[in-house]
């Protein structure tokens, strides 16, 4: 059973930062192990859709963000400690939302269905 734990979610200022953590552990249905699958960021504000903020590949090759985030947050990986951060930024109130990790065998794609494990979430609030 795999296990994905958000952490480091909290109240912070318009223009500060945060970085999220994402601790993964368990055995996987397909065998493979969770270092091999790619890891994803979403979140979801209030009365909105969940929407996609940023992957990982793999072995880290490459990452992805969605627009409004580009420039401003970074994901990165550690294989070795099973961990995936994502550092944000110039924080605005629009990043207000419930953050997800998620971890897809398919590799680092947007599509939220194509995840097959994510965490319970950590709250992520900015005030103006």
């Amino acid at each position: 059973q795999v296990q994905l734990v958000e952490s480091g979610g909290g109240l912070v200022q318009a223009g500060g930062s945060l970085r999220l953590s994402c601790a993964a552990s368990g055995s996987t249905v397909s065998g493979r192990a969770l270092s091999t699958y790619a890891v994803g960021w979403f979140r979801q504000a209030p009365g909105k859709e969940r929407e996609f903020v940023a992957t990982i590949t793999w072995n880290a090759d490459a990452a992805y963000y969605a627009n409004s985030v580009k420039g401003r947050f970074t994901i990165s990986r550690d294989n070795n400690k099973n961990t995936v951060s994502l550092q944000m930024n110039s924080l605005k109130p629009e990043d207000t939302a419930i953050y997800y990790c998620a971890a897809a065998v398919v590799g680092s794609v947007r599509a939220d269905v194509l995840y097959d494990y994510w965490g319970q979430g950590t709250q992520v609030t900015v005030s103006s």
